[in-house]
C-alpha cells in the first residue's frame, strides 16, 4: 500500500459493501478505521458475538439526559459492518474516527445544519449522468456492476466525482462536517504514525476529499477548539430494515433494504431467487401462484432491463414484472410484497454481554420469563388473565405504558368478559431510547412505575387524571403507588365542586373496583371515594344541567352515560340504593323544561333501557317534546338524545312503530324554513344507524304505520292488517297457468271466482295488505 487506502462509500449500499471486502482482502491494512463514535471502540469486539445478529445500530445517549440521543444503524449489508466484522476476523485494529459523540450530540441541533443549500451527492451526479432517479442510477453503476480486476479502482472513480462535487458546492450545506472532517484528519494522522500505509478507511464517499486533501494540524485543532461536551455512554440496540428505509423518516437510510439485503446474500441469480421469494409470499397468502409465473415473471423482467437500457433488472423492473404476472395488474398484493420484502421487517439481536441501563436488563429478563419476545412484525395478542403468564404478560405491558414505552396498544378484546385482554405488539428501535429514558424512574420495571405513578399522582391538578391514574396503577399492579393515588384522589375529589369534573371521574374508578375484583387487587378505599363521588352527582347534576349550549350539552349527555354505567356497576356491588337514586335524578331530568332537549332525551331513554318506565311513558315525554309549541331545534335535539348514536336507538324504533309514528307526524309538520335548521341534525342522528337498520326505518315509514281494526287482527309490523281479496285474486290466473288446468270442475279449470278449481284461499299469498 502506497499512503492510507480510502475506501468512499455509500450507506448501507451492498455494491459498496462487496467492494470494501474486495478491497481490505487485497490490502490486508493493519488498521480499519470506520465512520462513527470513536467512544464505540470499547463495543466493537461485540461483533463478533454468535448472538450479535444485524441491523443493529450503535446508541448513543446524554448520561442525564437520555432522551437526547443518536443512532448510528448498520445491517449485514453496510459497508461498516462488513469492515467490522473483516477486521475482527483478520486480527486488524477496528477504530471509530468520527465526531465523538459527546460533542456531536452537545452541538444543537440548528448549528448542526448551518450552511447553504443543502445539496445531495447521489442525485446530483445521477442528474449529470442523465437519470432522473438517483437509486436507479447506483443500482447501473454500482450495484449492478461486476467485479473489477483493481479493487480500489471504483472507489478512485467515486472519490474523483465527489472531489468535483466539493470544489462546486463546497460542505454541501451540511455545516458540522468540516468539524467531523477535522476530527477524521487527526485521527488518521495517529494511526498513520502508529501502523504506516497499512491503514484502510471506510466512511462515506462525500468525506473523501476532505480526507485525501492537504489541511495543517493547526487549522484542524481551531476548527475542533472550544467544542461543547456532554457525558455520552453507547450501547449497541436491535434495529430493523424498516428504520432503515428512508420514509420511515431516516435521511440516511434506503427506500429498499429487503431488496438491497437480497442482492447481498444471494449474488448469482439473484432475479430468479427474488421472484421465488415473492412467489413463495403470495402463495402463502393463498394467491395462485405457480412455476410458470416466476419464470414469466423473471424473463419480462428481463425484456423490461433490455428494452429500458439497463445492465440487470432492477427493482423497477421486477415490481412491474411482478404486477404484471403475479399480481393481474393490482396494486394490493404489491403492498404486501414492498412491506414484507422489499422493506422488510427483520429485527436484529445484540447479545447480553452489551452494556444496558439496570431497567432494561430487568426488562430483557421478565421479557424471557413471560416468553414476550420483542418482534418487528406487528401481531396480536390475546390474553386470558385467569392465567399467570397472561396476567404477568399484561401487568409487564401496563407498567410500560405507564413509563411511556409503548411497546403495546390495548384493543377491543372479541370477548365481554373482564377477563380477558387484546394487545397489538410491535417493537421499535426508539423504544431503546424510552427505556433509557425511564431509567431514571428506578432500574427494575415495578420500582420505575412505581416511581413515576408516585410522581404523577402529586402534580395531577384534575380529578380525572388522578382517577385514570389509580385505574393505570390496578390494570399495572402498583400496590405501593396505589395508596398515594388513592389519598391524592380522596383530597382532590374533597375538593373539586365542579359536577363535570366529577363525572369525569366516576366511570374511571368503577372500571378501576370493576378490575379489582378480576385481578384480586383489594380496592376498599376506593369504594367509599366511588360513592361519595356518586352521591355527589345526584345532588349537583339536574342544577349543573340548566340553562347549557349546545357544545355544553352534548358534553353533559356524555357524562350522563358515562355516570349511568358506573352506577351500574356500583349498584352490582351493593351501593345503597344508589341505582334508585339516580334513577329519581334521571326522572327530574327527563321533566324539567329548562334542561337541554338532549340530555331530557337521553335520560327518557336510560329509564326505559333500565324498565324503569314504560314505553307507554316514553311515547308521552315523545309526544309532549315533539309538541307543535316546542321549539324544532330543541325537538331535534331531544330525538338526538333519545334514539342518537350508536345505542340501539334505530331498533328501538323499528320494533316499536308507536314511537317511529310520533317522529314521522313531527317531522312532517315542522314548517318549511325551521326544517332547514333541523336538518344537519337529524341527518347526524339517523346517519350513526346501520345500514340495515336506516333502510327497515325506510320500508316502514314509506309503508305507514300498520292499522288494527280489531284486537284479533294480527298483523306483520309494515303491512296492513286485513287481506285486499281484489289484489290477490288478480295473481290467480297467472297460478293456473303455472299450476296446470285441474279438469274435475268446469271446462275451463276455473271456479267462479276463476280461481283454478282446487286451489283453496287458504293457499294464496296472505301477505298483499292495504
Amino acid at each position: 500500500m502506497t499512503g492510507p487506502l480510502l475506501l468512499g462509500v455509500r450507506h448501507h449500499g451492498p455494491g459498496s459493501a462487496r467492494a470494501v471486502r474486495a478491497a481490505l482482502e487485497a490490502a490486508r491494512p493493519r488498521a480499519v478505521l470506520i465512520e462513527g463514535p470513536p467512544e464505540g471502540d470499547a463495543l466493537v469486539a461485540l461483533a463478533a458475538d454468535e448472538a450479535m445478529r444485524p441491523p443493529v445500530a450503535l446508541l448513543a445517549t446524554v448520561v442525564d439526559d437520555p432522551a437526547r440521543a443518536a443512532f448510528w444503524p448498520m445491517a449485514e449489508f453496510s459497508p461498516e459492518w462488513v469492515a467490522i466484522r473483516w477486521g475482527l476476523e483478520h486480527g486488524a485494529q477496528v477504530r471509530f474516527v468520527d465526531l465523538p459523540a459527546a460533542h456531536s450530540l452537545a452541538v444543537e441541533k440548528g448549528q448542526a445544519e448551518e450552511g447553504g443549500a443543502r445539496v445531495d451527492p447521489l442525485g446530483t451526479l445521477a442528474e449529470a449522468a442523465g437519470y432522473d432517479d438517483p437509486e436507479r442510477w447506483w443500482e447501473d453503476v454500482v450495484e449492478h456492476r461486476d467485479a473489477a480486476a483493481d479493487p480500489r479502482a471504483p472507489f478512485a472513480a467515486l472519490g474523483e466525482a465527489m472531489a468535483v462535487l466539493r470544489e462546486t458546492y463546497g460542505d454541501g450545506g451540511h455545516g458540522i462536517d468540516l468539524v467531523r472532517e477535522a476530527y477524521m484528519r487527526q485521527q488518521l494522522r495517529a494511526s498513520v504514525r502508529e501502523f504506516g500505509d497499512q491503514v484502510a478507511v471506510v466512511c462515506g464517499a462525500w468525506h473523501v476529499p476532505a480526507l485525501a486533501g492537504k489541511f495543517t494540524v493547526a487549522a484542524d485543532r481551531a476548527l475542533l477548539k472550544g467544542l461543547p461536551k456532554v457525558k455520552a455512554e453507547l450501547t449497541w440496540v436491535p434495529w430493523t430494515h424498516r428504520r432503515l428505509a428512508r420514509r420511515s423518516g431516516y435521511g440516511a437510510g434506503i427506500d429498499s433494504p429487503g431488496w438491497y439485503g437480497h442482492l447481498f446474500s444471494a449474488p448469482d441469480r439473484p432475479i430468479e431467487r427474488w421472484m421465488t421469494k415473492v412467489a413463495g409470499l403470495l402463495r402463502a397468502e393463498d394467491r395462485q401462484v405457480s412455476s410458470a409465473h416466476v419464470i414469466e415473471a423473471v424473463r419480462l423482467a428481463g425484456t423490461l432491463a433490455a428494452m429500458r437500457g439497463r445492465p440487470l433488472p432492477g427493482l423497477a423492473e421486477t415490481t412491474d414484472a411482478v404486477r404484471a404476472v403475479m399480481c393481474e395488474g393490482s396494486d394490493v398484493p404489491l403492498g404486501l410484497i414492498r412491506d414484507r420484502l422489499i422493506v422488510g421487517e427483520v429485527l436484529g439481536e445484540v447479545p447480553d454481554a452489551a452494556p444496558a441501563v439496570p431497567l432494561q436488563r430487568d426488562l430483557a429478563r421478565a421479557q424471557r420469563s413471560l416468553r414476550l419476545k420483542p418482534e418487528a412484525l406487528e401481531r396480536e395478542l390475546e390474553l386470558d388473565l385467569r392465567k399467570d403468564t397472561d396476567a404477568g404478560r399484561s401487568r409487564l405491558l401496563h407498567r410500560l405504558r405507564l413509563l411511556g414505552i409503548g411497546w403495546g396498544e390495548q384493543t377491543q378484546a372479541r370477548s365481554t368478559g373482564t377477563f380477558r385482554e387484546n394487545w397489538r405488539l410491535r417493537w421499535e428501535p426508539e423504544l431503546s431510547v424510552r427505556v433509557a429514558e425511564a431509567g431514571v424512574w428506578g432500574t427494575t420495571v415495578l420500582a420505575a412505575a412505581t416511581a413515576k405513578a408516585e410522581s404523577e399522582a402529586a402534580a395531577a391538578t384534575a380529578l380525572g387524571e388522578i382517577t385514570a391514574l389509580a385505574e393505570r396503577c390496578l390494570l399495572a399492579e402498583l400496590p405501593d403507588a396505589l395508596p398515594v393515588v388513592m389519598r391524592a384522589l380522596a383530597d382532590r375529589a374533597a375538593l373539586d365542586t365542579d359536577v363535570a369534573h366529577l363525572a369525569q371521574a366516576l366511570p374511571s374508578l368503577a372500571r378501576t373496583l370493576r378490575y379489582g375484583d378480576v385481578r384480586g387487587t383489594t380496592t376498599a378505599g376506593l369504594t367509599e371515594v366511588a360513592e361519595g363521588l356518586a352521591e355527589r352527582i345526584c345532588v349537583g347534576l339536574p342544577p349543573a344541567c340548566a340553562a347549557l349550549d349546545a357544545d355544553g350539552a352534548a358534553e353533559m349527555r356524555t357524562h350522563l352515560d358515562g355516570v349511568h354505567t358506573a352506577i351500574g356497576l356500583l349498584a352490582d356491588a351493593d351501593a345503597g340504593g344508589l341505582r334508585e337514586r339516580w334513577s329519581a335524578v334521571l326522572g327530574r331530568l327527563a321533566s324539567r323544561d329548562t334542561v337541554p332537549g338532549i340530555i331530557r332525551g337521553r335520560a327518557v331513554r336510560l329509564l326505559l333501557d333500565d324498565g324503569r318506565i314504560e314505553s307507554e311513558d316514553a311515547a308521552r315525554h315523545m309526544g309532549l317534546a315533539l309538541s307543535p309549541g316546542a321549539p324544532p331545534a330543541d325537538a331535534a335535539a331531544w330525538i338526538e338524545g333519545f334514539v342518537g348514536g350508536a345505542s340501539g336507538g334505530g331498533m328501538l324504533l323499528v320494533h316499536d312503530e308507536r314511537l317511529l309514528g310520533l317522529v314521522d307526524g313531527w317531522l312532517t309538520s315542522v314548517a318549511p324554513d325551521a326544517f332547514t335548521d333541523v336538518l344537519p341534525l337529524l341527518r347526524r342522528t339517523f346517519a350513526a344507524y346501520e345500514a340495515g337498520v336506516r333502510r327497515t326505518l325506510g320500508e316502514l315509514v314509506r309503508r305507514g304505520p300498520a292499522v288494527r281494526s280489531g284486537p284479533d287482527d294480527a298483523a306483520v309490523p309494515g303491512f296492513g292488517s286485513g287481506l285486499d281479496a281484489a289484489r290477490a285474486d288478480a295473481v290467480l290466473p297467472l297460478i293456473a297457468l303455472l299450476l296446470g288446468r285441474d279438469g274435475s270442475s268446469d271446462p275451463d279449470g276455473m271456479d267462479s271466482l276463476g280461481r283454478p278449481d282446487g286451489l283453496d284461499d287458504s293457499n294464496c299469498f296472505v301477505g298483499v295488505g292495504n
